[in-house]
């Protein structure tokens, strides 16, 4: 079977009990001020979106966990990291 192409998104964030000082400032500074009070937290992170050639998504997916974790491209320690297939 030949490989297809797949996009992976991979959203790395502080851990919940870690504070998050840009959602904070982007909460105070920005959403409260601009008077959407109805928000209650924010939680900035960051978005990667990979195309990845795999035979499977979830083949895809497995790549791109790994490649996460050998590159180190979020600290463990500080940060959770969620991997999806999304195309």
């Amino acid at each position: 079977m030949s490989p297809a192409s797949f996009t992976v998104e991979v959203v790395v964030e502080n851990k919940s009990l870690a504070r998050d000082p840009e959602g904070e400032t982007i909460h105070h500074n920005l959403i409260l001020k601009g008077g959407y009070s109805q928000v209650t937290n924010v939680r900035a992170g960051k978005l990667l979106r990979m195309n990845v050639e795999a035979s499977s998504p979830g083949e895809a997916e497995q790549l791109v966990r790994k490649l996460c974790d050998d590159l180190r491209i979020y600290n463990p320690a500080a940060h959770v990291c969620q991997v999806r297939v999304v195309s």
